[in-house]
Order: structure tokens, then C-alpha cells, then sequence
């Protein structure tokens, strides 16, 4: 019984070592690649928009009219080309919140975002995103 106590005092220490993320206030958003995206380099992956009236990762009031995206690991400032895939309809926006936080998705637009690429009558749909500068 005692080691029992002993393994599982080493093991809540242990794991917390194991995160990838950069812990309390770091620009890294759990689960992220810890690869930046190159610029011209394109990433394929499912977009989501999002209307929250919270302030966003870098201190920014959210605002769902504005052309901007949360991203994982891209920079804050950083513009991007979102292609839908579904439709061609693109829009260009600057990155200034961390996620999206649901596995497959890549970028959570603002809701004038995603309605400027028709993404808000179908909630999601496949993107092709190109990094601007």
C-alpha cells in the first residue's frame, strides 16, 4: 500500500513535465504543434467562427465585426488567406486569439469573418489558410 502511495506521488509530479503547452499566460494553446507555420506555407483543416464578447489572447475586446482569427500557433498580427474549400469565397484576417480547441479544426474565424466565406450558415467547412507575412 505504501508504494502504491509512493507511484502515484512521483506520477503527479512527473506529469505535468510532459505538457507541451507553455503553461499559465503562454501565447502556446494546449495540444499545439510547437512548428511555426512558414509564410506561403498552406495548412488544409476544417474552420469554425466564433461571436464571444471576451477579450482575446493578446488583450484585444473581441470584436465579431473585425477580420480577425484565433489560431494555435501562428503569431499575433500575423494575416492570413482563408480559403473555403466548399465554396472558393476567401477573406484575409489577422490573427489576435489562441485555438480553435476542437481536434480537426485549424482556425475559428469572427462571425463577419466566416459570413464573408459562407461559413456561418454551415457552422464549419473545409479551409485551405495561407500565411501572408
Amino acid at each position: 500500500m505504501p508504494s502504491r502511495i509512493l507511484l502515484a506521488c512521483a506520477l503527479a509530479l512527473a506529469l505535468p513535465a510532459c505538457t507541451t503547452t507553455g503553461g499559465p499566460g503562454s501565447a502556446m494553446a494546449p495540444g499545439a504543434a510547437t512548428r511555426p507555420v512558414a509564410e506561403g506555407s498552406i495548412q488544409k483543416g476544417s474552420a469554425s467562427y466564433y461571436k464571444s464578447g471576451r477579450r482575446t489572447a493578446n488583450g484585444e475586446r473581441f470584436n465579431p465585426g473585425g477580420m480577425t482569427a484565433a489560431h494555435r500557433t501562428l503569431p499575433f498580427g500575423t494575416r492570413v488567406q482563408v480559403v473555403n474549400q466548399s465554396n472558393g469565397q476567401s477573406v484575409v484576417v489577422r490573427i489576435n486569439d489562441r485555438g480553435p480547441f476542437i481536434r480537426g479544426r485549424v482556425i475559428d474565424l469572427s462571425l463577419a469573418a466566416g459570413r464573408q466565406i459562407g461559413l456561418v450558415a454551415m457552422g464549419h467547412a473545409p479551409v485551405e489558410i495561407r500565411r501572408l507575412d
